[in-house]
């Protein structure tokens, strides 16, 4: 048998030549073509659907939350796995999906889910699904760094959520910017029981003034001298004083009773439950 094959090869030289330069040729431009990875993403598609409850136990969370939720996923087609976790003010539900299944399509099919379990969940609770990435899309972590000691970490908080994270978003193929460690800045109303009581004002009504106080409202436009002039009242809330001055009721003779006459207002972080630390230096403020 080979030595049948070695005759047939010497006697058809030409044709053996030919075939293996055509298939030499065929071998370069299939390795020309072919898609290397440093890291080849071999995990699940997967979706992931994160609901936020304020202040709430985990207990609570994995009752009224998590459980609706994974219930209602396993009815998604091609879903051949739910797992879902329970933490304080937080639930994550994992969908992982055949591996035939395109990423979008699940997405897809998840969002529809998604909102036929939503009218379910709890007041206050908030669903949303995970970036457009896969279980190995952290790909870069930094940190930003003041070593002169002019910034602190709320300041350096700031400049990583309303610049750095904006721009690394431009990057093509950047899914999502994580903010890291530092302290977000609040406006915090601290009530006093005793003046609400006196008054006769709920922590409700509070809340309700709060949000109509900062809007803003259009009323249409004004001509005036073959112009027109769009109308617009400004009521965004900026400073301390502007929440101190919201109109909570008014008594029966007239008199405002106003946030700051029952409550202390003030800027201060938000309440953390971690830091971020560089190296062993000390807190640092970064993004994944």
């Amino acid at each position: 048998m080979i030595a049948s094959l070695i005759r047939w090869s010497i006697a058809n030289r030409f044709l053996v030549l030919l075939a293996t330069a055509l298939l030499s040729a065929w071998g370069v431009v299939a390795l020309q073509r072919t898609p290397l990875d440093a890291l080849p993403d071999l995990s699940d598609t997967q979706v992931i659907i994160r609901t936020t409850w304020p202040g709430q136990a985990p207990q609570l969370v994995e009752n009224q939350v998590t459980y609706p939720l994974t219930t209602t996923m396993l009815s998604v087609p091609g879903a051949r796995a739910v797992r879902g976790f329970s933490m304080f003010g937080d639930s994550f539900v994992y969908v992982l999906f055949e591996d035939a299944v395109d990423p979008y399509w699940a997405r897809s099919r998840v969002l529809e889910y998604l909102n036929q379990v939503q009218a379910r969940l709890p007041r206050g609770a908030s669903s949303s699904i995970g970036p457009d990435a896969t279980g190995v899309g952290w790909i870069y972590q930094y940190a930003l760094v003041d070593r002169t000691g002019g910034q602190d970490v709320a300041q350096l908080r700031a400049l990583q959520d309303w610049f750095v994270r904006f721009e690394l978003k431009t990057v093509p193929d950047v899914a999502e910017v994580a903010s890291v460690g530092g302290m977000v800045k609040q406006y915090q109303i601290v009530l006093d029981p005793d003046k609400m009581a006196a008054y006769r004002v709920t922590q409700s009504m509070v809340a309700d003034a709060v949000g109509r106080g900062n809007q803003e409202a259009g009323g249409s436009v004004l001509e005036l001298g073959e112009a027109e002039y769009a109308v617009r009242a400004s009521g965004y809330l900026k400073t301390l004083d502007d929440f101190r001055a919201i109109p909570l009721i008014t008594s029966a003779a007239g008199v405002s009773v106003r946030l700051g006459d029952v409550a202390r207002v003030q800027t201060g972080p938000e309440m953390r439950r971690g830091i971020g630390e560089l190296n062993g230096e000390g807190e640092a403020v970064g993004g994944v």
